[in-house]
């Protein structure tokens, strides 16, 4: 018996297996080697999701000095004779109601990180995922399942993955299989433009439709050609 070549067995590795709604195996899914197959690092994937954390922050918190807070500045008693402490208005920041110092202004958290670099943290995360065999595929059938909560639970449940944290990528996130899963708790949605390093990393497994794949394919490949 011939013996398979590198070239062959590394293609072979570059595949998923596409379930159908009953958790059996419908066939195999080859996948492109440009977002599969991609090497890296974990600085990278570091750098991302550092970038990505703090792109999330509104960095709205706000107090108010006491310059800026409502109320009279007129002195509270007489500098002198009274035995007492001096002060002056009752804004001051020892008083209840008074201004805060040193506290929270708005602030922009965001940081840049160039598309190249997004790109490859994505197509490096999703490599990881395929070597630890935590890609899956769903048949696309399943995009046209009864809305039904239940019917997406009897699924996870048929191949293991009902106490794993799921990101399920959807060609759109609208649909009847986005209505049958939203309210699953430890399966996560979104869309193929969306999907991105901290997503897929965050969680266990990442399932794909066999449209989604497409999808993903045409979206960034055809994005990184331009």
């Amino acid at each position: 018996m011939p013996k398979k070549s590198i070239k062959e067995t590394k293609k072979s590795t570059l595949s998923i297996p596409v379930y159908d709604l009953n958790g059996k195996v419908e066939k195999n899914l080859d996948l492109t080697e440009k977002i599969f197959a991609v090497d890296g690092n974990s600085k990278l994937l570091s750098q991302y999701v550092r970038v990505y954390l703090s792109n999330q922050r509104q960095g709205t918190a706000s107090t108010k000095t006491r310059g800026e807070v409502a109320g009279t500045t007129k002195k509270i008693y007489k500098q002198k004779g009274t035995g007492r402490a001096r002060h002056g208005a009752k804004k001051a920041p020892i008083f209840i109601g008074g201004g805060v110092t040193g506290g929270p202004k708005p602030k922009d958290y965001s940081l840049k990180m160039n598309k190249k670099q997004k790109r490859k943290a994505l197509f490096y995360s999703l490599s990881q995922k395929l070597k630890n065999n935590s890609v899956l595929g769903l048949v696309n059938n399943a995009l046209e399942i009864k809305p039904k909560t239940k019917l997406m639970s009897n699924f996870l449940n048929s191949v293991d993955l009902k106490n794993k944290k799921i990101l399920l990528v959807l060609p759109e996130k609208k649909g009847d299989l986005f209505l049958a899963s939203r309210n699953l708790k430890n399966l996560a949605i979104l869309p193929v433009e969306s999907i991105n390093a901290y997503s897929v990393m965050k969680h266990e497994k990442v399932l794909f439709t066999e449209k989604s794949i497409e999808r993903l394919t045409k979206h960034f490949l055809k994005e990184n050609e331009s």
